[in-house]
């Protein structure tokens, strides 16, 4: 017997008019015969993946899985063992750690590698050395996050290697904060995608803050971010770079366009010119092959939900943004999607009432959530008998 103080989800099928869009247009036959193609792009990068981020689909590859040295893609996973630590109250954004001559030695101006310019025996705020290590890469300021956290960067990069394998990363082996080079630190494309992956999902609001800033000043010196496509290629919004003379050229980026997501690797490229236009192309490759589909217009009705003791038995549910899929062709015929809302709901409902999600799903994988709102007012009913009837149906059938 379903009580008001019993919610369960209750889900209802889209309307014909999504399911038309979603599973018809482009799609062959039922009695068609599938055809093969022969890829239509290669990548010149050494190592290349390119993944849907909502799906964690792999749209690309390219020797994905061949160990490589990370670079200073390493940070990657030094932003995300960070990030843990503040969600689980161990450190805060103001806290200050202290810039160790080591730290200053290895990884600042001393060292002729990427820096912030922090100063030897200097506090800094966890925040700004956030933004040093994932805006301009500094190297100093990732040892001093880690020597703080963890004690030394040593026992910081074991927390690096046991967060890989939290992930289900089991090919990545991380031995310091920074990624300069270690014969024994290595991790692979594929890897180092479902990271930044773990972080877009994960942390949206410290991806946003930290990883797309243009310019990032310290002790008076301005330097530019360093990933090549943040500003001039469309959508980019972060992510990382890295250089060794052992790993050559990558990078990591991700990229939002008409609400889909898509995250890419390169590696071993000869040269930052060739590492950006290896990138540019593979991403605009990787959009050319979604089209933007627009299913409902603001505000138009996407569905109803079931009411009980009202003057009516639905309210309809509307979205307050136009409802828009990019999707690719073949993955038309794989979407699927539902209507998700806490119920039972009683009146009264006012128009704008928060109700539910509009789900859509990819072999099973949430890609695309939408929130659902009353477009309609729902008054109490005045009789007890339209009352009675709907309480005995809820008793009996649960609807």
């Amino acid at each position: 017997m379903a009580t008001a103080s019993h919610r369960w989800i209750r889900r209802i099928a889209m309307g014909l008019a999504a399911i038309v869009l979603l599973a018809g247009a482009g799609a062959p036959a039922p009695d068609s015969a599938p055809t093969t193609t022969a890829p239509d792009f290669t990548s010149l990068a050494p190592h290349a993946i390119l993944i849907d981020a909502g799906s964690g689909e792999v749209i690309y590859e390219k020797d994905a899985d061949d160990p490589m040295a990370p670079a200073s893609m390493a940070k990657i996973m030094t932003a995300i063992v960070a990030f843990d630590a503040l969600k689980r109250g161990e450190v805060r954004l103001d806290d200050e750690f202290t810039v160790s001559p080591n730290a200053w030695r290895t990884g600042g101006a001393p060292s002729g590698t990427s820096t912030m310019y922090a100063s030897v025996n200097s506090r800094i705020k966890m925040h700004d050395l956030l933004m040093g290590a994932l805006s301009v890469s500094g190297n100093d300021a990732c040892i001093v996050i880690a020597e703080g956290l963890a004690g030394s960067e040593a026992a910081f990069a074991a927390q690096m290697t046991e967060k890989a394998r939290q992930l289900g990363l089991d090919k990545s082996v991380f031995t310091n904060a920074t990624g300069l080079p270690d014969p024994n630190m290595h991790t692979t494309v594929r890897e180092l995608a479902a990271m930044a992956r773990h972080i877009v999902r994960a942390y949206p609001e410290q991806y946003k803050t930290y990883f797309g800033n243009p310019e990032f000043t310290w002790n008076n010196i301005k330097q530019r971010n360093r990933n090549p496509l943040l500003g001039v290629v469309q959508g980019v919004d972060g992510m990382k770079t890295g250089y060794t003379k052992e790993a050559m050229y990558g990078l990591v980026a991700s990229a939002e366009r008409n609400g889909r997501r898509l995250i890419l690797v390169v590696s071993g490229l000869p040269s930052a010119r060739q590492r950006e236009d290896e990138a540019a192309k593979l991403l605009s490759w990787g959009f050319r092959r979604y089209k933007t589909i627009t299913l409902f217009a603001k505000d138009q009705q996407v569905g109803k939900a079931r009411v009980w003791g009202g003057d009516r038995s639905w309210v309809g549910l509307v979205a307050h943004e136009p409802v828009k899929l990019m999707i690719s062709d073949d993955e038309r015929r794989r979407m699927s999607a539902e209507i998700v809302y806490k119920g039972p709901l009683y009146a009264p409902v006012s128009v704008g009432d928060a109700i539910g999600t509009l789900r859509f799903t990819l072999d099973g994988k949430s890609v695309s959530q939408v929130p659902l709102y009353a477009g309609n007012e729902i008054t109490p009913a005045d009789g007890m008998l339209r009352k009675a009837v709907d309480t005995l149906s809820l008793m009996m059938f649960g609807s």
